[in-house]
């Protein structure tokens, strides 16, 4: 029962955090590009990566609730493919490209930060 607690704690600080993160850092550029998306995204695996080792109640509120409503692959997605759309296809590649990259130098930045780069 506190599982689904702790789950609902951390998407309920997420959401609201990943919403206003995307619009502060989309209304600093000038551009069609999602920087909003792009950071909350990358930052979600940073967190996750930092989250390696974590007591699995820590996991179950940061991890899979705060870091789950915090990152979007939905919103990824559609950005890429709008972005595709309206012929913004180089924008839309490095979307792709810039996204998988940092995300997961991000995750691995944060496991080595936790275990002490062992």
């Amino acid at each position: 029962m506190v599982n689904w607690l702790l789950v609902l704690a951390g998407g309920a600080i997420g959401a609201p955090l990943r919403y206003l993160t995307d619009r502060a850092v989309q209304a600093r550029h000038d551009s069609v590009f999602p920087w909003g998306t792009f950071t909350v995204n990358v930052s979600g695996c940073l967190l996750l990566g930092l989250l390696t080792g974590a007591a699995s109640q820590v996991q179950l509120l940061l991890g899979t609730g705060l870091c789950g409503a915090l990152t979007t692959y939905s919103t990824f997605s559609y950005e890429t493919l709008r972005l595709a759309e309206t012929g913004a296809r180089l924008y839309a590649a490095v979307n792709v490209v810039a996204s998988v990259t940092a995300g997961l130098g991000a995750a691995f930045a944060g496991v080595a930060l936790a275990t002490g780069g062992r």
